[in-house]
């Protein structure tokens, strides 16, 4: 599965116009049971490649208006089998990154991480940049596999995109906090 399918996955695919990317991503899954738990998703470098300004304007109104403030968004996680529980934007070194939370009752949801035989894992394609975990990464033909002990409370990965990040446009100097200004 190619790190950009994760985006759309862990966003639920509501963006119509399929262009919103990143350069990162990161997971915090904490079970709470052998299949139930939280996960914390972050998306580092929020930009689009759209190459127009209406497919940008769709862009901008998907990711901050849709994403991160409708209900449609909640409505199609749980439809997943995904209680979100917090979304935010933030910027960090002049960088717009997003950060979804969710509860879950089958770790399934969660990009597909199965649970068996006492351990948890997570199968990938042979090019997907992981550059961070605390399993264990795991060559085999074709794609590779992040292992965890089944009594490993905090699951950690992190990827990167296969999306090249030139060419693309800003969404940082549109993003409008939700905090009050000092004014």
């Amino acid at each position: 599965m190619k790190v950009k399918t994760l985006f759309i996955l862990s966003l639920a695919a509501i963006t119509l116009s399929g262009c919103l990317v990143y350069e990162k991503v990161s997971y915090e899954i904490s079970v709470d049971g052998k299949k139930s738990g939280e996960v914390k998703v972050t998306f580092y470098d929020l930009k689009s490649d759209a190459l127009g300004n209406k497919e940008f304007n769709v862009d901008k109104e998907t990711l901050f208006d849709k994403l991160f403030k409708s209900d449609e968004f909640i409505l199609s996680q749980k439809e997943e089998g995904k209680e979100v529980i917090n979304r935010k934007l933030f910027v960090e070194d002049k960088k717009l990154n997003g950060e979804v939370s969710f509860k879950f009752k089958d770790i399934y949801v969660v990009e597909g991480i199965q649970q068996q035989d006492g351990y948890y894992f997570l199968t990938v394609e042979e090019g997907d940049s992981i550059i961070s975990t605390n399993g264990t990464i795991v060559p085999l033909k074709k794609f590779k596999r992040i292992i965890w002990d089944g009594h490993e409370k905090v699951l950690k990965f992190e990827m990167l995109t296969d999306v090249t990040l030139n060419d693309l446009r800003e969404l940082t100097p549109f993003y409008k906090s939700n905090e009050p200004n000092d004014d």
